[in-house]
């Protein structure tokens, strides 16, 4: 058993990647047939993806007052996500080298686009398909993080509830009158918006991390323009995995429903509220599919109910200790999420056998994502806060108003 005092997140991320990675095997050992019965009742996939998001929802805000700055909140979060993620990027470039993996046409029918968007994360948001399919979920994480931080620097941190609201009630009144591909709707059009999306994140992270005095609110400002990326960009492209802007704003909201979360715990929102809001959210996610499907709201409903229903039991017993293994599993999960399909993809060429897929995949996910986590995640994470030491915390708004300073050494981080 390991100390509880963010073991309930580590072993609920855990928990996330292990179900996606579940859901990804289960068309092999099943069979496409019995997997897509399933899939009718339940999508699994989604099931992990909104826990991840609501955990995102609930550690961002939490990470940045802890840490009191911008400037190494940002720095902190790079070094976090990215070794990772270009590590992926390099094993899917080296398998697609020996023929043993097959990456994106838009690589080369689109490279700009491609290149830029994934320079970004924000692939998915501007229409391009990420080398690894799982990639997609992270051009909502880092939209979140600059919406977030936007927040942060015009000390507006406290409105999520605002925001998980007004979100969900633009998707629903939206529907499909919102834009799909206003950003991205050809090649060319694609093109621009990831140079300029590039740029515009490039100048807002630059200058927290580079912070002169009046830098703060325009690189805030940048961070929450980019919400109309999937208000108006939500589906740019037939390659991209969210259906429609409305389904993206849901998203996103989704993830303002885990800062919800945190901010009723800490007493900064009526419980009332929060649980008004939070209602509004989930309810608003099972209408939405179902309208645009025309069938399943009984469906949609148990997602919103399942994933509800986790992160509350994760929440209640977060006070109590927590099995080793789940808090592993949630140290490899990122390494895990970004992974796992590589590692599907090389066994199901080995052998078509499926308990040997099975075992295989299990032992080789596992493995491969803990050497990921030991020798590329953590390295990573030590030179950011090498990094992040050498600037002087240069504070945000907090709770109560007062700016604080702190260290990312101090606290381990979540995606």
């Amino acid at each position: 058993m390991t100390a509880p005092r963010l073991a309930w997140l580590d072993a609920l991320r855990g928990y996330a990647a292990v179900v996606v990675a579940a859901f990804h095997l289960s068309p092999v050992l099943l069979g496409a047939d019995r997997h897509l019965q399933i899939y009718r009742q339940f999508d699994l996939g989604k099931y992990g993806v909104l826990l991840f998001f609501l955990v995102s929802g609930y550690v961002i805000p939490m990470s940045l007052e802890r840490h009191g700055s911008l400037r190494r909140f940002w720095i902190g979060r790079l070094f976090r996500i990215y070794p990772a993620y270009l590590f992926t990027i390099a094993v899917a470039l080296g398998l697609a080298a020996t023929g043993m993996y097959r990456l994106p046409g838009q690589l080369t029918s689109e490279t700009a686009a491609s290149v830029l968007g994934h320079a970004t994360m924000l692939q998915d948001l501007l229409g391009v398909r990420g080398v690894v399919r799982p990639f997609w979920t992270l051009s909502f994480e880092m939209t979140f993080y600059l919406v977030t931080a936007g927040l942060f620097a015009w000390r507006w941190h406290r409105t999520g509830a605002w925001w998980a609201a007004g979100l969900t009630l633009v998707s629903l009144a939206g529907g499909t009158r919102l834009p799909d591909d206003l950003l991205g709707g050809s090649a060319p059009d694609r093109r621009t918006a990831a140079a300029a999306v590039a740029l515009l994140v490039m100048v807002s992270c630059g200058a927290y991390i580079w912070r002169r005095n009046g830098l703060a609110l325009p690189a805030g400002a940048i961070g929450i323009g980019l919400i109309a990326l999937p208000l108006v960009n939500g589906h740019a492209s037939r390659w991209v995995t969210s259906a429609s802007s409305a389904q993206a704003a849901l998203m996103l909201a989704v993830m303002f429903a885990g800062t919800v979360v945190y901010r009723a715990q800490h007493r900064q929102i009526g419980r009332r509220g929060a649980a008004a809001t939070l209602t509004l959210v989930f309810a608003g996610l099972a209408l939405h599919q179902w309208s645009s499907s025309g069938t399943g709201l009984l469906r949609w409903t148990a997602m919103a109910v399942a994933v509800t229903a986790t992160f509350v039991i994760a929440f209640a017993l977060r006070n109590r200790p927590v099995p080793a293994v789940l808090t592993w599993l949630g140290a490899v999960s990122y390494s895990l999420y970004l992974l796992h399909l590589l590692v599907l993809g090389l066994i199901v060429r080995l052998t078509g056998n499926p308990l040997l897929i099975a075992l295989a995949f299990t032992a080789g996910t596992l493995s491969v994502a803990w050497a990921a986590h030991r020798w590329v995640e953590l390295p990573g994470q030590a030179l950011g806060r090498r990094i992040g030491e050498r600037f002087p915390a240069i504070g945000v708004a907090t709770q109560g108003g007062t700016p604080r300073t702190g260290s990312f050494g101090k606290q381990r981080e979540s995606v």
